[in-house]
């Protein structure tokens, strides 16, 4: 007897990226992107050496890999269009090879019964536009929506969700605060800058799409990770995971669904005099503008106490000067990954949509468990016997339940991720698929042991406890 049951046509599938699985080959058209441009550049600060042009070969083992999705309970799947192998040049011009592949792979998806998501821009910044400073350019914002309407008009009979962005509060944080991003800065003026013109580009881009008419919806990824204070009776660690939360969530969940800014991070942002540059008529198009649907990663959540800790004056000003993150004592952690593992997070995220955000439609886009070392785990047969993952999501999907019987608008579940891929400055050094990968063997995929449960999961739309 299923236990937990699932709304019917529930999303079942997982997630994935262009940059992080297509790799190149010799002719395909594709420009570099800032992560091949980085990897040239400093290759030693790659896990391994390894760069974005092998990654786990997409572009030639597609149709492998639909039959592997197949075979491993998909009936949707997310990946990501990348623009520097779309629009590889600036004059525009559409690379007709990465039309064919791009046609090939949805259509091989949709004849296999399994419904394309795709997002538009996953952290992979074309380096000609990067040169000339990437979100931090409003030139970008039109680029952009060029790039975006180009998509529509070559994929959106078959595509019907689409998604702006992947997680964008990443390039804010990695590439202008806290430097695991290209270009590395430490740069509050710009970081506040860059959040501005990707919510900009996004709202642009929601107009553009509703006036196409082509039957579909379009959202927005949101990395989520609520902020709990140390003390819920102390009011300067309530006060410190509020301002947390305006920062890391707020920032990009409010103006994307309600088509506000939070009070708390405009007073911040006012009060360092580093408003944003915009023009008339911005803020108009971004509350004109929200989402059709919201998808939302979760990993992990942030545990916040009021600022104890020196600030760091080289640095500022930086969103740390407003609050300590705090060690809750006995917490559960991945060991591999130094997260937290908080199965109730991602209930408290979708009670909070559906109580602050109007229930808006949403569904779990991401969440997922990075192993270091995972062919260890691999029995005589060669499948990776990863019961610890199939665990993970069991008890992330309990909660997902308990909240969808409560009357979350919640309509499905993506793990990340398919098979085990590149992952930035990571590179392979956490697997995180239902498949695995085998880099030392012209990257050979075998399906995984929670892919063979995650298939039953997906035939009975639901699992037992």
């Amino acid at each position: 007897m299923v236990k937990y049951k699932f709304p019917d046509g529930f999303w079942w599938g997982s997630a994935a990226s262009g940059p992080q699985t297509e790799g190149r080959v010799k002719g395909d058209g594709k420009a570099d992107n800032i992560w091949d441009h980085w990897y040239k550049k400093q290759p030693e600060k790659f896990f391994n050496q390894v760069g974005p042009q092998n990654t786990s070969k997409v572009y030639q083992s597609y149709k492998e890999d639909v039959q592997l999705m197949k075979k491993s309970g998909h009936n949707t799947f997310r990946t990501s269009i990348q623009w520097s192998r779309l629009i590889p040049n600036s004059d525009g011009k559409v690379n007709s090879e990465a039309v064919k592949f791009y046609d090939d792979y949805f259509n091989e998806l949709l004849e296999n019964g399994i419904e394309p998501f795709v997002n538009l821009f996953h952290f992979d910044m074309p380096m000609r536009l990067q040169e000339m400073g990437g979100w931090l350019n409003r030139e970008t914002v039109e680029a952009y929506v060029h790039y975006a309407e180009t998509c529509f008009e070559l994929f959106g009979d078959r595509v019907k969700k689409w998604f702006t962005h992947n997680e964008p509060i990443v390039p804010v944080e990695g590439g202008y605060l806290y430097q695991f991003h290209y270009p590395s800065e430490v740069n509050m003026k710009h970081a506040v800058q860059v959040g501005f013109n990707e919510l900009l580009a996004s709202a642009k881009v929601i107009q553009k799409y509703h006036e196409t008419n082509l039957d579909g919806e379009i959202g927005i990824i949101l990395n989520l990770t609520p902020s709990y204070p140390r003390d819920e009776n102390s009011p300067a660690d309530v006060k410190a995971a509020k301002i947390a939360d305006a920062f890391f969530n707020r920032s990009f969940l409010d103006p994307s669904v309600k088509g506000t800014f939070p009070k708390e991070l405009v007073e911040i942002v006012a009060e360092l005099n580093m408003l944003p540059e915009m023009e008339e008529g911005d803020l108009t198009l971004i509350e004109e503008n929200t989402v059709d649907l919201l998808g939302i990663n979760y990993y992990q959540p942030r545990r916040v106490k009021a600022k104890e800790s020196t600030k760091n004056n080289e640095m500022a000003p930086m969103p740390d000067d407003y609050f300590d993150d705090y060690e809750k004592p006995g917490r559960k952690m991945n060991p591999y990954r130094g997260w937290e593992i908080y199965e109730k997070g991602i209930y408290d995220i979708l009670a909070n949509i559906r109580k602050n955000y109007g229930n808006i439609q949403c569904f779990i886009s991401e969440n997922g468990m990075g192993v270091e070392g995972e062919e260890r785990f691999t029995d005589e047969n060669g499948k990776v016997q990863d019961d610890y993952r199939i665990d993970f999501i069991k008890d992330h999907l309990r909660y997902v339940h308990q909240a969808i019987q409560e009357g979350t608008n919640c309509l499905g579940y993506h793990m990340w991720t398919c098979m085990d891929n590149w992952s930035w400055l990571n590179a392979y050094k956490n697997r995180y698929g239902f498949i695995a990968i085998d880099l030392d063997n012209n990257a050979a995929r075998t399906i995984k042991k929670s892919g063979e449960w995650f298939k039953t999961v997906s035939d009975n739309n639901g699992f037992e406890d």
